[in-house]
């Protein structure tokens, strides 16, 4: 068999990378998985069954952990929780409600001096060390290197350098062009000048979307940049359907990010359906499924809707599809921002493997999501609060009337998306670089 490594972050990852090793091993190649050491199991955390350790071999490097690693052990002696955010945190005890505070700036300027090219920085001594081990002691045909973190790339570079074995740098989110992007020009201008150097070694750049593969090819003026999007686990496809709930559940799994991707369009629709006897309150249940944020507290009872928004808290991989797979409706929230038109968030190829009416909330319209919701019929794609109002009138009816929201999804254009074909293109994309 042909041997690929990838160098990744398993314990800050979609299902993406480790999605695509368990299907390599169908077109006969071995992976093995480049990491940093947390002590966790991250197929696990990523939902994957630990029996296909037998596909892929994970090599944990030193690490001493990220630049926050020192702070995070202060504040838990100050009496901060292990598994949430700092930052949160914080402003959660100073009761800052601002969306852009002194918190948050001081945060960012800490993170633009001592975070380069990003947090995990020190990751790249032991990963290079421990890299060069390997490929000095067995042959691989291909590495590929998917960020974040950058310092993958950074990793691979050098690995490159040494080795000279064919690269393929994926970016699941864009490097200096990313549209969070929170620091100033002049570290703008320093991580662009790192990206150019450090991708123009790769073999191939891959990207989730066309429009993220269009600013690529304007940045570095190559041509060898391909669209491969993210995907879903056939494996975990609700089939058998999973018993749905009695309510008219609407259900988010995942973070939030106040006035960037937020359900108050969908708040304001709800307190007005509710107020106009459109639907029932006792009929309906939103809940959020993530690390719970006083900030939506706050707008659920400004809006009323105590008795109907819920947040559980964060819980794991397993029980958040789960959650997914048995609601009525599930709920996608769009970035705000225009900018991020070729935003894939994982979620949506998620909610594809759920099989359950998508109502995607949010955005500015004709991007992917949209697209990819027209395609594949799985669900409804609304940018204002009387879009939200007419589908959920809709789903409601149909809900009353037969106890259930129909999926009505295009299955065809679906299993386009699940992993095994996300593995397929990469093989394709290996064998245009390696011949």
């Amino acid at each position: 068999m042909k041997k690929v490594l990838i160098i990744t972050n398993l314990f800050n990852v979609s299902t993406r990378m480790i999605g695509l090793a368990k299907y390599l091993s169908y077109f006969g190649y071995e992976t093995t998985i480049l990491t940093m050491s947390k002590g966790e199991s991250p197929l696990e955390n990523l939902g994957f069954s630990e029996k296909i350790s037998d596909k892929i071999r994970i090599i944990e490097t030193p690490y001493r952990g990220d630049i926050f690693n020192f702070w995070r052990k202060v504040f838990r002696l100050l009496g901060f929780k292990k598994k949430s955010s700092i930052l949160n945190q914080i402003k959660e005890k100073t009761a800052i409600t601002s969306k852009k505070s002194f918190i948050d700036t001081v945060f960012d300027l800490y993170r633009a001096i001592f975070a380069y090219p990003d947090e995990e920085k020190r990751w790249k001594n032991p990963a290079v060390i421990v890299g060069s081990q390997l490929l000095k002691t067995e042959k691989f045909d291909v590495i590929i290197s998917s960020s974040s973190p950058v310092t993958a790339h950074v990793v691979a570079y050098e690995l490159k350098k040494e080795f000279n074995i064919p690269w393929i740098a994926d970016l699941r989110d864009l490097w200096s062009q990313n549209c969070n992007y929170n620091y100033g020009t002049l570290r703008k201008l320093i991580d662009r000048k790192l990206e150019i150097k450090t991708l123009s070694s790769a073999n191939a750049i891959t990207t989730v979307s066309g429009v993220w593969a269009n600013d690529l090819i304007k940045l570095h003026n190559k041509k060898n940049i391909y669209v491969i999007t993210n995907g879903f686990d056939p494996e975990s496809v609700n089939l058998p359907p999973t018993e749905l709930t009695k309510s008219f559940t609407i259900t988010y799994t995942g973070v939030l990010y106040r006035g960037k991707r937020d359900p108050l369009k969908l708040f304001s629709a709800l307190k007005e359906l509710t107020r106009e006897n459109i639907i029932n309150p006792n009929d309906i249940e939103v809940r959020f499924f993530g690390p719970k944020e006083e900030w939506i507290e706050k707008e659920i009872r400004e809006n009323n809707l105590s008795n109907i928004v819920k947040q559980y808290g964060i819980t794991d991989r397993m029980t958040s599809l789960q959650k997914q797979k048995e609601s009525q409706i599930l709920l996608l929230l769009n970035w705000e921002d225009s900018r991020e038109k070729g935003v894939y968030t994982g979620k949506i190829f998620e909610y594809l493997a759920a099989r359950r009416p998508i109502l995607s909330v949010g955005g500015s319209g004709e991007d992917v999501i949209e697209k990819l919701i027209r395609e594949t019929k799985a669900g409804f794609y609304s940018v204002t609060v009387n879009d939200i109002k007419r589908f959920l009138t809709e789903a409601y009816s149909e809900y009353k009337i037969i106890g259930k929201v129909i999926f009505d999804g295009d299955i065809k254009e679906i299993n386009k998306y699940n992993l095994k074909e996300i593995a397929h293109k990469f093989v394709n994309l290996f064998n245009s670089i390696t011949i």
